[in-house]
């Protein structure tokens, strides 16, 4: 009998390999073949497994012909051509639930070092100083936090911030989902209320540079941002004008547009933009390598979603 094929674009967790041939998949590796290889072979295989290596469009999808699943190890499926693939009955698989703990653990800490000036505090101290009263913070206790997007990250920031004490408005495009951790608000009046904001939006038409001059304007209060979703929501010049003007009170950065497709860099331009040079240097901002989501138990967690959604088929 022959073995339905698996091809793995990127690499994942063992488990996810493990469990694939458990349910009698054969899983051929191309982590490091490129993509004009890849695309001379491609309708030999029933499934891809991908991160974010490169887009799987519309030339792509064309040769695959015998291709029955994509499976996407993360949230995001802005490098697959959705309803090209779909048109072509070809199931998208995506495991948000798998980090969906990780980016809201991440960001809550992000959030906490900024308003306590954590980072700050352990610099000046590494330099000889002591300085507490230039390290003073703020609580987070009673303060209104805003979230854009209530999905699965949305969702589980939320329920962490239970704990503090605070009020939560979350803005979604998709209606009623508001729950026992957020009551669910216009954009406007989320603008309005919030001291902090935090984005957990996917990469849209509807996304990009979301987050502009425009907008920070009419946010009512000086507040801290965070952003664990997608780079291309923020237009960074923007958002640097923000922090210098005080409107923008600190700045939790995952991700960054100046980003590669992959995810794997921002410094592969043979010049720094001014405004990440100023990013890199300013007192009040805190950069992660787009990693909110890498934790070693999400590296697990999203490997098992994966296979247990292929058996689901």
């Amino acid at each position: 009998m022959v073995r339905p094929k698996i091809l793995h674009i990127d690499e994942n967790h063992p488990l996810l390999l493990d469990g694939l041939e458990r349910l009698g998949y054969h899983n051929i590796l191309a982590y490091k073949i490129p993509l004009d290889e890849i695309l001379k072979n491609i309708n030999q295989y029933d499934g891809v497994v991908i991160r974010s290596r490169f887009p799987i469009d519309e030339k792509f999808i064309d040769r695959a012909q015998n291709l029955q699943f994509i499976a996407r190890v993360g949230a995001g499926t802005e490098n697959i051509n959705l309803n090209y693939a779909r048109s072509k009955n070809i199931h998208v698989i995506t495991a948000p639930e798998g980090n969906r703990n990780a980016v809201a653990e991440h960001a809550i800490g992000m959030l906490l070092s900024l308003m306590n000036k954590l980072y700050l505090g352990h610099q000046s101290i590494r330099g000889g100083k002591w300085l507490r009263e230039t390290h003073r913070g703020f609580e987070l206790e009673n303060k209104t936090v805003g979230i854009i997007g209530y999905g699965n990250t949305g969702k589980s920031f939320a329920q962490k911030l239970k704990g503090f004490n605070v009020r939560v408005l979350c803005h979604d495009i998709l209606p009623d989902i508001g729950d026992e951790n957020a009551a669910q608000s216009t954009l406007k009046v989320l603008m309005k209320e919030s001291q902090v904001l935090s984005l957990h939006i996917p990469q849209s038409t509807l996304t990009e540079r979301m987050i502009n001059q425009n907008f920070i304007s009419k946010m009512e209060h000086p507040f801290w941002f965070l952003n664990t979703a997608r780079g291309n929501a923020v237009v960074t010049k923007d958002l640097v004008e923000g922090l210098r003007s005080g409107k923008i009170l600190g700045a939790g950065l995952d991700v960054l547009e100046y980003e590669s497709t992959s995810f794997q860099s921002i410094f592969e331009a043979k010049s720094s933009p001014e405004t990440l040079d100023y990013l890199l240097s300013a007192e009040n901002v805190l950069i992660s390598p787009h990693v909110g989501g890498l934790t070693f138990e999400s590296h697990r967690k999203l490997a098992q979603t994966i296979v247990d959604k292929i058996k689901a088929l």
